[in-house]
C-alpha cells in the first residue's frame, strides 16, 4: 500500500474513532511520518472470522479499538434484527481481566442498545464459560465475550456466541460476517449509557446467575459422598494466571468441602499478567511458581486456569522429579476415562453415549470410549463444532447422547449447561478424579500409564511457526497449497498413505492415486497426513493469529513396557518434527 493510501485511511480512522487515546495513538504516528508503523496499522483492517476478531490493542484499522468493537457490534445488531425482531432480541455480555476489556464491553452494550436490542452486562469480569451458560440461561438471542484467552497482554478479543451458548457457526458465522463487512462507519447507532439504562436496553447482571453459574458446576460431581467425606484431605494449590478464574473455582470446590492454597502472586486479575511471559497453562514456565508452591505444600494436584478460564492445564505429583505437567490431551483421555468407568459403574451410561473430540486430539480418547460402547465423534479443530454436535444430538428423536468432549488445547466441556471449553466444572471433576484415585492408593500418573498399557502409549506435538505483516498469509497461503499440491511422501521415515484434505473433504491414496470425497465435515484449510504406522500429522493455519500450526500424533503398541513404548514414540515424534520444519522452510 502506498504512503498516501495510509495517509488516506489514518486520516479517515481519526474521523470515526471516538475514544482519545486511540485516535491519539495515529495522529502521533502521523506527526512523526512514521510510515512503517502506520503501515502495519492500516495495510488491512482486523477481519471477523468465523467465531469473532482477535488482535493486537491499540489505534488503526488492523488493530482492536473502541471503532473496531463498534463496528463489530453493529454488524452483529443488523443480522440479529434480520432473523429476530429487536424488541425480542437480547445479548449476554461478559468480559475478562484485559486491558479495555471493560470498556469495549460497554461500548458492544451501548451499540446494541442504539439498535433497540436488549444488553445484559456483567457488573465485573466473569469467565468465558458462564457467558456460555448465561445466554442459555436468560434465553438471550446471542452472546459476547470480550477477551483473548491466552494470547500475550498486547492482546484483546471479541467473541459471538449463538441463542444455544455455542460459538456461531453456519449460517450465523458468515451471515454476521457479511453484515460486519457491509457497515460504514457512519451507520453505527451508539446509545450513552445512561439513556440504555434509563430505557431498559441495558441491564447489568451479576450474583443470581453466578449463584446458578456454580450450582450447575457442583452438579457435575459424580461421587458426592466421597468429596463429602475426604475433599478437606485433598491438597490443591491453584492459579488463576490473573484472569477471571479466581472466584468460580474457589467457590466450587469451598461449597464441597475442597480448599485451595493460591499461588498469591497470581491470584489477582491483571491485564499485564506480570508474572508470565504467556498467560497459558500450556507453557511450563506459566506454571512455574505454582510447581515451586505445590513442592512446598506436597499438593496432590496443581490446577491453573487461563485468563478467561476456559482452558484448564494440571501438573501431579510424580515421584521422582516433583511434579509432571500434563498435556491436555492426557487430561482429557483421565477425564474420559473417570466419567465413563464412574458411570458404569453407578448404572447411568447412556444407551448411546457420545464422546467428542476434535481431529487433532489424541486417538487414545478413541480406544476409551470403545472400549465402554461410547461412540467417538471427530469434529473440526475449535470448540464450537463440539457445540454444534451438541445440538445435532438434541435434535435428533432417539440420537446419541453426549457425554464428554475435549480437545488437545486444553479445552474440557463436561455437561450441556455450556457449550464451550469449561475450565471451572474441569477443575472441580479433576479434583474429584485426584481424590478418587488417591483414595485407592494411587496417582493419576499411575492410572494414566495403567492406559498406555492397555491401548498403547501416545505421544504429541505441536510446531508453530508466526508470519507476520503485509506478506504473511500469502506466505501461509503458499506453504499449505505446496503441501496440497505436492504432499510429502514420507514424514519423520514414515511413508505417507493417506492425505486427508478438508477444504474439499477428499481422501487421497497416495498408493493407488485415487481420491474420493469422504470427509462428512465443513469445509476447512486443513491437511492431515496418515502414516503407515497410523502416526498423523495435521497442518492447520490458525484462524485467529498469523501462524500456521502442525499436529503430530504417534502410538506405540499396547502391551509394550513404557519406558521401551516411550522411546519408541520419541523417535518418531522428534523425526517428524525436524522434517516439517524443513517443509515449513520450502523443503521435500
Amino acid at each position: 500500500m502506498d504512503k498516501e493510501a495510509i495517509l488516506a485511511k489514518a486520516k479517515e480512522y481519526i474521523g470515526l474513532e471516538k475514544d482519545p487515546a486511540f485516535r491519539k495513538q495515529v495522529e502521533d504516528l502521523l506527526a512523526k511520518q512514521d510510515f512503517t508503523e502506520l503501515s502495519d496499522r492500516f495495510y488491512t483492517e482486523l477481519e471477523f472470522g468465523t467465531g469473532g476478531i482477535r488482535g493486537v490493542i491499540g489505534g488503526g484499522y488492523n488493530r482492536l479499538n473502541s471503532y473496531i468493537i463498534q463496528k463489530t457490534t453493529q454488524g452483529l445488531a443488523a443480522y440479529i434484527k434480520k432473523v429476530v425482531p429487536a424488541e425480542k432480541a437480547s445479548v449476554a455480555i461478559a468480559y475478562d481481566s484485559r486491558h479495555y476489556s471493560a470498556e469495549f464491553a460497554l461500548n458492544a452494550a451501548r451499540v446494541l442498545a442504539g439498535n433497540g436490542i436488549k444488553a445484559y452486562l456483567y457488573t465485573s469480569l466473569r469467565s468465558t464459560p458462564q457467558l456460555s451458560f448465561t445466554v442459555r440461561k436468560l434465553g438471550a438471542t446471542a452472546g459476547i465475550v470480550i477477551t483473548a484467552s491466552h494470547n500475550p497482554p498486547e492482546y484483546n478479543g471479541y467473541k459471538v456466541y449463538w441463542s444455544d451458548g455455542g460459538q456461531i457457526v453456519s449460517p450465523h458465522d458468515t451471515g454476521i460476517v457479511a453484515q460486519v463487512i457491509a457497515v460504514k462507519g457512519s451507520e453505527i447507532a451508539c446509545m450513552t449509557k445512561e439513556e440504555a439504562l434509563s430505557r431498559g436496553l441495558l441491564v447489568f447482571i451479576d450474583k443470581d446467575l453466578d449463584a446458578a453459574f456454580i450450582d450447575m458446576v457442583k452438579a457435575c460431581v459424580l461421587r458426592p459422598d466421597l468429596v463429602r467425606k475426604k475433599g478437606s484431605s485433598l491438597k490443591v494449590v491453584y492459579t488463576p494466571l490473573h484472569g477471571t478464574g479466581a472466584v468460580p473455582v474457589e467457590k466450587a470446590l469451598a461449597d464441597l468441602g475442597i480448599s485451595v492454597t493460591f499461588v498469591e502472586e497470581q491470584k489477582a486479575p491483571d491485564g499485564n499478567f506480570p508474572t508470565v511471559a504467556f498467560p497459558n497453562p500450556e507453557e511450563a514456565s506459566a506454571m512455574k511458581l505454582a510447581l515451586d508452591l505445590a513442592k512446598k505444600e506436597s499438593a496432590h494436584l496443581v490446577l491453573a486456569t487461563d485468563p478467561d478460564a476456559d482452558r484448564l492445564g494440571i501438573a501431579v505429583p510424580d515421584g521422582v522429579e516433583g511434579f509432571t505437567l500434563l498435556s491436555g490431551n492426557q487430561l482429557g483421555a483421565l477425564l474420559l476415562d473417570y466419567l465413563l468407568s464412574s458411570r458404569k459403574e453407578q448404572g447411568t451410561l447412556p444407551p448411546r453415549g457420545a464422546f467428542v473430540k476434535s481431529i487433532v486430539t489424541t486417538d487414545l480418547g478413541r480406544l476409551i470410549a470403545r472400549d465402554f460402547g461410547v461412540e467417538c465423534f471427530d469434529v473440526l479443530t475449535g470448540f464450537k463444532y463440539i457445540g454444534e454436535k451438541i445440538r445435532e444430538f438434541e435434535s435428533q428423536k432417539g440420537g446419541f447422547t453426549y457425554i464428554f468432549g475435549t480437545e488437545e488445547s486444553y479445552g474440557f466441556l463436561l455437561n450441556t449447561s455450556v457449550r464451550d471449553k469449561d475450565a471451572v466444572s474441569a477443575a472441580v471433576i479433576t479434583a474429584e478424579m485426584t481424590l478418587y484415585h488417591v483414595s485407592l492408593g494411587r496417582s493419576l500418573l499411575d492410572r494414566l500409564n495403567y492406559l498406555y498399557q492397555k491401548y498403547g502409549y501416545f505421544q504429541e506435538t505441536q510446531v508453530s511457526r508466526y508470519f507476520k505483516g503485509e506478506s504473511g498469509l500469502s506466505v501461509m497461503a503458499a506453504l499449505m497449497e505446496r503441501l496440497r499440491s505436492a504432499p510429502p511422501a514420507s514424514l519423520g521415515g514414515l511413508k505417507v498413505e493417506v492425505v486427508k484434505d478438508y477444504q474439499d473433504g477428499t481422501v487421497l491414496d497416495t498408493a493407488s492415486g485415487k481420491r474420493k470425497k469422504s470427509i462428512a465435515l465443513p469445509p476447512a484449510n486443513v491437511l492431515q497426513f496418515v502414516c503407515d504406522d497410523g502416526s498423523i500429522v495435521t497442518a492447520r493455519p490458525s484462524g485467529t493469529e498469523p501462524k500456521i500450526k502442525f499436529y503430530a500424533s504417534c502410538r506405540s503398541a499396547a502391551g509394550l513396557p513404557l519406558v521401551q513404548a516411550r522411546a519408541q514414540a520419541a523417535a518418531k515424534i522428534e523425526a517428524i518434527r525436524g522434517q516439517i520444519a524443513v517443509l515449513i522452510d520450502g523443503g521435500k
